[in-house]
């Protein structure tokens, strides 16, 4: 048995999970019903914005007569009064990351759930709830409460919002919900983003989300449960694309103190594209010769070399991750329990890491359970008061 201190890199705090007031404190009377709140819709509590239903909330016990949904991680945990808001009260959810032995977690809000048309619009919510955060949220536990500040979707007001966030402080890591971005990352527009990503330190982030095309899997077979096997393909091709471009453009090599985190979309398939890039790479100046008179071969450096570098992947309980780890290195990888989705480890982490990693060297299980993350993030592990207990011994038995 061993102890290592966890935490956790890719969690969650919903909209459904979320204080009711957090907007109706902070934006203007001005913006009238188009301030998200709270109303009732078919008999349940819903997130309203002017005529738009950005989704449900927890905060109002529902009763329903039809079949029962989705186990939740409360479910599991034995947790089953569904009127509490644990995600979003500080002190409930530290309670929920000590019984699962984890001491701090990176937690990304609601990525797809603002929804509106109005650009200053937008741009307040965005304010507002990273002011919420980072001011009533994470100030509850500073050093293990980590909130990731959302950015808008577009170049301009992403920059501008990044702007404010590192001008007051406190901000980690910062998440562009790359399914939606708006134009893509190749376009120039951006580049004001990466270079005062680079001057304050802030990570990006680019977390998955089933949201944005997940429609289209359960028309294609017409809500059958078929329909859930396809969030490993959505979950690559929202990435596949603008990981290339990251490479491909140059972005990487124009921006060498860029640090990016890729969160949930799983790690297994990077491998073999960073592998086909290289080799295009070393096709390309193969023929540096013809591109001399086309102004020359921006791409300096080998793919592999800025990946290692420079790009961060989380991973729950991967088997592949961990078969992997020759190829991503083993500072490059960081652990979550994915809290409190369905789907998380939540409230078994300890149990699954030892499973798992039992056959890991300890000080390798130690860098990924948590010691990475301190790095990256800059996060004094000797504070830590809460440590996991790791049976790595017994996992190798019975592996």
């Amino acid at each position: 048995m061993i102890e290592a201190v966890l935490i956790s890199c890719d969690d969650h705090l919903d909209l459904n999970m979320m204080p009711a007031d957090i907007w109706t404190n902070r934006l203007a009377s001005s913006w009238g019903d188009e301030v998200p709140h709270i109303e009732e819709r078919d008999g349940k509590a819903a997130w309203v914005s002017g005529s738009q239903i950005w989704g449900m909330w927890a905060g109002k016990r529902v009763v329903s007569a039809g079949p029962k949904p989705l186990l939740t991680a409360y479910d599991r945990g034995g947790i089953v009064d569904t009127s509490e808001l644990r995600a979003g009260t500080p002190a409930l959810r530290l309670q929920d990351m000590e019984r699962d032995g984890v001491w701090a977690q990176l937690i990304f809000g609601p990525v797809t759930s603002i929804k509106t048309d109005d650009e200053n619009l937008l741009r307040a919510c965005y304010a507002a709830y990273n002011d919420w955060l980072l001011d009533e949220f994470s100030s509850a536990a500073p050093d293990r409460l980590l909130g990731v500040a959302m950015l808008p979707p577009h170049p301009e007001a992403a920059y501008e919002e990044l702007k404010r966030l590192a001008i007051r402080g406190g901000v980690r890591q910062a998440n562009v919900q790359i399914a939606m971005v708006e134009p893509s990352l190749e376009d120039k527009r951006w580049e004001p983003l990466f270079d005062l990503l680079e001057q304050s330190g802030i990570i990006l982030s680019f977390h998955v989300t089933v949201f944005a095309n997940v429609s289209k899997a359960f028309d294609k077979y017409k809500g059958s449960p078929g329909a859930t096997f396809l969030h490993g393909k959505m979950f690559i091709e929202q990435f596949l694309d603008p990981f290339v471009d990251l490479f491909a453009w140059g972005i990487l090599e124009r921006h060498p103190k860029l640090k990016i985190v890729i969160a949930e979309c799983g790690v297994g398939w990077v491998p073999w594209v960073i592998e086909e890039m290289d080799y295009r790479h070393y096709r390309l100046w193969e023929c540096a010769d013809f591109w001399k008179d086309r102004g020359g071969i921006p791409h300096k450096r080998k793919p592999s070399e800025l990946f290692r570098e420079q790009v961060y992947g989380t991973f729950q309980q991967s088997p592949t991750a961990m078969r992997l780890l020759e190829f991503w290195g083993p500072d490059n990888l960081l652990w979550a329990s994915d809290y409190p989705h369905p789907d998380s480890i939540w409230p078994n982490s300890q149990l699954t890491i030892s499973k798992t990693m039992g056959h890991l060297p300890e000080e390798t299980v130690r860098a990924l359970v948590g010691g990475n993350a301190a790095r990256l993030y800059g996060l004094d592990v000797s504070k830590a008061t809460v440590k996991g207990k790791l049976d790595l011994v017994v996992a190798k038995v019975a592996a």
